[in-house]
């Protein structure tokens, strides 16, 4: 298990380029609370998974769940997938194809 926890860590390090601050300023965003998908109208998965990450984030690496670790193997997973879409979105610092993925901390541009 500490070897899968290892290789989430490292590949979650990967996937999640946005500082904690960046993340945050995102998350506040009217911009970013449009985007994902929703359920009930409520608050989007990715949106939400964005507050999440902070949670993550803010803890010690020592303090870390195996709840954390599946999270953020969800994380890892969806970056992954939705690198590889975008198209023409691709060009537009405004697509929601970009701002989806700034809620679950990545931010294409900085690639």
């Amino acid at each position: 298990m500490a070897d899968d926890h290892a290789t989430i860590w490292d590949e979650f390090k990967d996937a999640v380029n946005m500082t904690p601050a960046a993340l945050r300023k995102h998350l506040d965003s009217e911009e970013s609370k449009e985007v994902g998908q929703k359920k009930g109208g409520g608050e989007s998965t990715g949106h939400a998974m964005g507050r999440r990450i902070l949670e993550i984030k803010d803890k010690k690496k020592s303090d870390l769940t195996d709840d954390d670790y599946a999270a953020m193997k969800k994380v890892v997973g969806y970056v992954h997938r939705h690198l590889k879409q975008g198209g023409d979105a691709r060009k537009d610092p405004d697509s929601a194809w970009r701002l989806s993925l700034m809620n679950w901390g990545h931010d294409p541009q900085k690639d």
